[in-house]
This record gives C-alpha cells, structure tokens and sequence, in this order.
C-alpha cells in the first residue's frame, strides 16, 4: 500500500447473489464501520444530502460520537444517496485498494438491495421504475398524457402528488407518438463518403429516455455521425436498469444486463461500435453491468465495446479527423457535467466536444443538479433536490451565456427549473443535450 492510497481505485463486483449480501444486521454492521470513517474524515461535507444527515445525526447525538446514534436512523442517510458516484469519485481517499476498502454508493445500493428483499418497494414508486411500460403505452396518448403530467396543471398535479408522492412542481419528462426506432425507421440518413471517417459503423442504443422522451437528441447523432461517415443503426432490447439499479432491484438489473448484452454482442461481432445516448447508460453498460454479471463473457464484451456518444464523437476527431462544417454558436454555451459522466472515468469529453467549434465559449459547470433520476421527483426530496442543484445554478447564471446543456437530459431539465424558481428574468427557455448543439452548428438542426 502505497503512502497516502496514490493507486489507483478499483471497484469489487457486487455478490449480490450471496446471502450474506442481503443479510439487514450484516448491512447495518457495515454501515456502521463505515459511517464511522466517514464521521472521523467529513471531505464529502458538500456533495449530496446523504453527508450532512449522517454528520447531524453524529453531532446532535449524547456522545457527539456515532456509537450513541441509533441503526433505525441510518436509512435517512442512505434515502438521500442519489447514487452519483462522486464520493467515490472525487472525495473519498479511502476507495479499494484502500485497506478502509470504503465504497461508499454501493453500499447504499446493497443496503436498499436488503430492504427490498425485507419489506418491497412502494407500489407507485415501482411503476415509476417500468420506464419500457410507460414508454409504450403513452406514446399512444402523448398529447393528454403530457397534459396531466404537465408542471401548471393546477387540477391533475396535487392529485399526482397526492396518489404518487411526486412532488408537484417537479419537472416530468415528456412523452412522444413517435419514438426514436421509429424515426429512425422513417429517415435513413445518407452517410458522406467523403468524411474522413467513413467507414465506421455504429449501433446506437436507444435508450428509455431518448426512444420514448426525446427522439430529438438521438436525431441529432445520427445526423451528426452521417455527416461524419459513420454509418448508424439503432437498437434498444430494453431500458439499462438504472431505475431498477436506484430502488435495489440488482436482480433485475443482472437480467437485463444479460439480455441487451446478448442483442448487442452480435452487432460488436459484426465490427459495429456500440455508442449510448445518455450518460447514466453508458455508464450502466461500461461500468455497473461488468460488476453485477462478472462471469459473463457478453456484458464484458459489451463493457469494452461501448462509448458514450460525446466520447465517441471525440475518438473521431482525434483519430481520422471531423468533417468540415462547424459554425460558431453565438453566445457561448453553460456546459453541465453529469455525475454520470464525470463517474465513466473519460474526462469531460462533452466539453471537449463543444470546444471543437469554433470562436465559441464553454463555461463548464462541474456541480451535481440535485435531480437524481427519480429521486429529485419525488415529495420527500424536490426541495432538497432544488437545494443541491444551487451551485450549478449560479454558475450557469453567472456564465451569461446563450445556451444551457447537460449530458443528463433530466438533470438539465431540472436545473432549468431550478433556475426560474431561484432567479427573476431565467436566462434559459430551454436546455440542450450537447450532441444536439453539435448538431446545430453543423447546420444539422433548425
């Protein structure tokens, strides 16, 4: 062990299929020897809610110490884990190969793994997760569906609220008649031969949220890569689980795992490139789904075939070169890393990404939105989720730029929100994911 744990970090798979893993006193010993580093460190003070009710809890005890703070308090630190990755990340000097042998967001996945198999999940909070489900049946309706769940209805939103405990100024995702398969399906792009690229070829996985909640951005890659010379195909066997992954349903999670890495196995074998549209996805594929199915020789493969479709987009670049084209985009974008991104371990290749075109600034903004996936929805935890987001916020205000962008499509929804709501005159309609801002100085989109 090197002075100061200098190696690098190193995750463990997850034994989720041990008894032991799932056994709630052998969790909570853990929790405890682990709580009790983090009470004698406190680096993690100011990132997520999970740090500051662990360090109350501690400080408002008898003994100022945690042996006087109850095991039945535990679950409000684990509650306020949006599973980021950033402890891990950028604050804990503690990770493996550590002899602390401290990660901590795993441990909040294996507590809520036990607490599962103990009690279940709310029903509501579980049709949340059904994400594929919900996809489907509303792109038959998307106009009254989008009508309900819309954030100024006054009448179906306490209701909502009400039934669901989603809180009822949280922003929700909209849905759309035509998903991206099949807009794909209807506009093959023409691929430019002439592109230094050409001769690449890509599966891009779909994902939940772009097939179903905004085709736009998977429109925007396509185009982009066709412009490039990448030849695209599009592919979604079902959603990556990381809705599953937040409520503890590892389980669940393995078993999607192996069927998508199935599907898109036979594509890698036919020299196709797999590239996610979303970062929580790519990070499901590249990282998680390697540590829940270690055994299986498919997730592995698929593990180390996959990209992020900003990082791919810059792998081009660097390597044949992009085609000609980029215009500047007036005004300067306000650039949000995703956690998500941040947690791949790739740099912040968004950022790179953008800077490639040309006499235009990037103010890049490296602070968590809050949202959490479905967790910032939710009553219990909107306004806290709005308090976190509060430094993103300044800083994306402070930039005074023309455009706003995340990698995260919901975090960038939700910190829009958040800034109408802390500030007078919001600087931002809407936000961009930054394939679809690449796409536009391309001249690719309206």
């Amino acid at each position: 062990m090197k002075e100061g744990s200098t190696e690098a970090p190193i995750r463990h798979p997850i034994r989720w299929q041990d008894p032991d893993y799932k056994d709630m006193e052998q969790v909570l010993t853990e929790l405890t020897r682990v709580f009790d580093i983090c009470h004698g460190c406190r680096r993690c003070f100011n990132l997520c809610d999970s740090f500051p009710r662990l360090f109350d809890l501690i400080d408002e005890s008898e003994t100022g110490e945690l042996d006087s703070v109850s095991t039945s308090d535990y679950k409000s630190v684990v509650d306020a884990c949006t599973l980021c990755d950033m402890c891990y990340m950028t604050k804990c000097p503690y990770v493996p190969p550590h002899e602390f042998d401290l990660d901590f967001p795993h441990l909040m996945l294996r507590f809520r793994a036990a607490e599962r198999e103990k009690k279940g999940i709310p029903f509501t909070v579980d049709q949340i997760t059904k994400t594929d489900r919900n996809g489907r049946l509303a792109r038959h309706a998307p106009g009254p569906i989008n009508w309900l769940s819309s954030r100024g209805n006054a009448v179906t939103r306490p209701i909502l609220e009400a039934a669901a405990g989603i809180h009822r100024d949280a922003v929700l995702p909209k849905f759309h008649g035509k998903t991206f398969e099949m807009k794909k399906a209807l506009s093959a792009q023409g691929i430019n031969s002439d592109a230094p690229a050409y001769g690449r070829r890509v599966v891009l996985y779909a994902t939940c949220f772009v097939n179903f909640n905004n085709p736009d951005i998977g429109t925007a890659a396509d185009r982009v890569l066709a412009l490039n010379g990448v030849q695209t195909e599009v592919q979604y066997p079902e959603c990556c689980g990381m809705p599953q992954l937040e409520q503890g349903a590892v389980d669940e999670v393995a078993a999607k795992a192996v069927i998508v890495a199935k599907n898109l196995s036979q594509w890698i074998d036919e020299g196709f490139d797999i590239v996610a549209l979303t970062p929580s996805c790519a990070l499901m594929l590249k990282f998680e789904w390697p540590l829940l199915v270690p055994d299986d020789p498919l997730v592995q493969k698929l593990s180390a075939n996959t990209s992020d479709i900003t990082e791919y987009i810059v792998d081009i670049a660097r390597n044949e070169g992009l085609a000609d084209g980029l215009k500047p985009l007036q005004g300067g974008v306000a650039l949000h890393l995703a956690c998500h991104s941040r947690a791949q371990n790739m740099g912040p290749k968004a950022a790179d990404m953008l800077r490639l075109i040309p006499d235009t600034n990037i103010d890049v903004i490296e602070r968590c939105s809050g949202h959490g996936g479905s967790w910032g929805i939710m009553k219990q935890n909107h306004e806290v989720a709005l308090k976190v987001s509060q430094p993103a916020v300044r800083r994306a205000v402070k930039s005074d730029s023309a455009y706003f962008s995340s990698e995260c499509p919901l975090a960038a929804e939700h910190l829009v929100h958040s800034i109408e709501v802390s500030q007078e005159n919001s600087p931002f309609q809407r936000s961009f994911h930054p394939v679809e801002l690449f796409a536009r100085a391309y001249g690719l989109l309206d």
